[in-house]
C-alpha cells in the first residue's frame, strides 16, 4: 500500500532478501521509489496514478475526507483506499508476473490484491503485520473499536453481536468494492470484511511480538511474530546543535504525531504545554516532517525538529507521547521506552489499548488530551516502575525475536515449501 507506515517498515526485509541473493520486485508508491531502490530492489510503480496516494495522500484526492474522524474514517479509509485500487493492483500484478515469474508475493495488511492473484493460480501469498494482528476472533470485538478482550458467553456474544454489525454498516462499502474487482476477474462475490483478507495468507509475519498482543484462543497458524525490523539510519542526517543535552541530568519526554495525523494542535502543542514548566524534564517534540515553526514559540525545556532517526533518539528516551502509530510505539518497545499513547484515527485507538492492556504504558483515550492529562500520564509514566519493567519485557522479547533476518528465513522456507508442493509454514513460534 502506498503509505509510509505501510512501506518503511518492510524496507529492512527487502534488504535483507537482497543481501542473500534473491530477486525482488516491489510495487509500490512512486513516493517511495528511491528508498525502495536502495534496498537493492526493483521498483515498479502503481500504474493507475489515482490510486497511489504516496505523493498527496487520499485528502488530496477526497478533500472531504479531512470532515471524517473515528469509525467514519476508518470505513472511508477501507473503502476509498484499500478496496479501490484491487483491480489495478491484480492488473499490474498480472503484467509483472507475465514478464518474470515469482515465487511468493509478500504483501502487507491492507493490499487486498495479493489475495485475488493468489486465488487466480498465482504465486503463494505472505503477508506483513504493520498494525495490530486484526484477524477475528472469537475472544475480541472487530478492528477499529478499540475494546479490550470479553471471554466466556457474554463476551463472545458482545463480540458477535459487533461482528455482524461491522460486516453489514462498516465494512458493507468496502465489501462490495472489492467484489466489482472480484467480478472482473470471473471470481464469486466474497462477504469478507478488512481484517478476513489476511486469513488467505500462507505466511503471515506479525512485526511485533506476543506480548504487546491480546491473547486469544483461535489466532491463525500462520502468524509468526518477528519484532519489528530495524530501520536503517540516514546517512546524511546530521545531529542538531542542542543534541548533547540528551545526555544531561533531566529526563527525556519524546513526543510525536507520526507522519499521517500531524495536526500539531491535538498532541504535540498540549503536550509542549503540559511538561513546559516541569525544569526537571527536557522536552523533544519531533513533527513528522511539519514546519517546527508551525508549533509557535516554546518553552526553554523544548527542543524540536522535523525529524530524527529513533534509534539513535530512542536510546536517550525515558518516556514516549504518541499518538499510536505503530511503528514508533514498536521501536520505543525495541529500546524499553514505556509510552503514553492519545490517538483514535486510524489504527491508533487499537494500538493504544494494546499500550494498556500489555502494562507499558498508559492509554489516554482520546484524540485531544488536555494539557493536564499528559503531564499526569507522564508523571504516573516516570513515577512506577511497572511500566519500565514491562517495556523492558518486550525489548527482550524483541531481541530474541529475530526480527528482519528471521522474517527472510520465513519467506525462504515458504518458498522452498512451494517448490515442493507444502500449503503453510509449519506452526511454530
Amino acid at each position: 500500500m502506498p503509505a509510509v507506515g505501510h512501506t518503511s517498515p518492510a524496507i529492512p526485509v527487502a534488504r535483507e532478501l537482497v543481501a542473500r541473493g534473491h530477486g525482488v520486485r516491489w510495487y509500490g508508491g512512486a513516493a517511495f521509489a528511491d528508498q525502495i531502490a536502495r534496498t537493492g530492489a526493483a521498483f515498479h510503480p502503481i500504474t493507475e496514478s489515482q490510486h497511489d496516494h504516496s505523493v498527496h495522500g487520499l485528502d488530496a484526492r477526497y478533500p472531504h475526507r479531512r470532515e471524517l474522524s473515528g469509525l467514519r474514517k476508518l470505513q472511508f479509509d477501507m473503502t476509498y483506499g484499500f478496496a479501490a485500487p484491487v483491480a489495478g493492483q491484480v492488473r499490474d500484478l498480472t503484467a509483472l508476473l507475465d514478464k518474470e515469474p515469482a515465487d511468493v508475493i509478500i504483501g502487507d495488511t491492507g493490499f487486498i490484491g495479493g489475495t485475488i492473484v493468489q486465488e487466480l493460480g498465482g504465486p503463494a501469498l505472505a503477508g506483513f503485520g504493520i498494525s495490530v494482528l486484526g484477524f477475528p476472533s472469537r475472544d475480541l470485538a472487530p478492528f477499529g473499536f478499540g475494546l479490550s478482550p470479553a471471554r466466556g458467553p457474554l463476551g463472545r456474544v458482545r463480540n458477535r453481536v459487533l461482528d455482524k454489525a461491522t460486516r453489514r454498516i462498516l465494512f458493507r462499502g468496502m465489501t462490495a468494492e472489492v467484489n466489482v474487482a472480484r467480478r472482473a476477474f470471473g471470481l464469486p462475490p466474497t462477504s469478507a470484511a478488512v481484517y478476513d483478507f489476511a486469513l488467505e495468507t500462507r505466511l503471515y509475519l506479525q512485526f511485533s511480538t506476543p506480548g504487546f498482543e491480546y491473547p486469544v484462543t483461535d489466532r491463525p497458524s500462520q502468524v509468526r511474530f518477528v519484532g519489528p525490523p530495524r530501520q536503517e539510519t540516514d546517512r546524511h542526517w546530521q545531529r542538531p546543535d542542542w543534541w548533547d543535552d540528551l545526555s544531561g541530568d533531566r529526563r527525556v519526554v519524546l513526543v510525536t504525531q507520526g507522519t499521517v495525523a500531524t495536526d500539531p494542535s491535538q498532541l504535540l502543542r498540549p503536550a509542549i504545554d503540559a511538561l513546559g514548566p516541569e525544569d526537571d524534564l527536557l522536552v523533544v517534540a519531533v513533527t513528522g516532517g511539519a514546519d517546527p515553526s508551525e508549533l509557535g514559540a516554546v518553552p526553554a525545556n523544548t527542543r524540536v525538529a522535523r525529524f530524527i532517526p529513533f534509534d539513535l533518539l530512542l536510546p536517550h528516551t525515558d518516556v514516549f507521547v504518541t499518538n499510536g502509530g505503530y511503528g514508533g510505539v514498536q521501536l520505543a518497545l525495541s529500546h524499553g521506552v514505556p509510552v503514553v499513547g492519545a490517538g483514535k484515527t486510524e489504527d491508533k485507538g487499537e494500538v493504544n489499548a494494546r499500550v494498556a492492556y500489555s502494562g507499558v504504558g498508559i492509554d489516554l483515550r482520546s484524540q485531544t488530551p488536555g494539557p493536564d492529562r499528559v503531564r499526569a500520564a507522564v508523571r504516573q509514566v516516570l513515577g512506577d516502575i511497572g511500566y519500565t519493567l514491562a517495556a523492558g519485557r518486550l525489548r527482550a522479547e524483541i531481541d530474541a525475536a529475530g526480527r528482519e533476518q528471521r522474517a527472510a528465513d520465513l519467506l525462504e522456507e515458504l518458498a522452498r515449501q512451494q517448490s515442493t508442493g507444502g500449503a503453510r509454514v509449519a506452526q511454530g513460534d
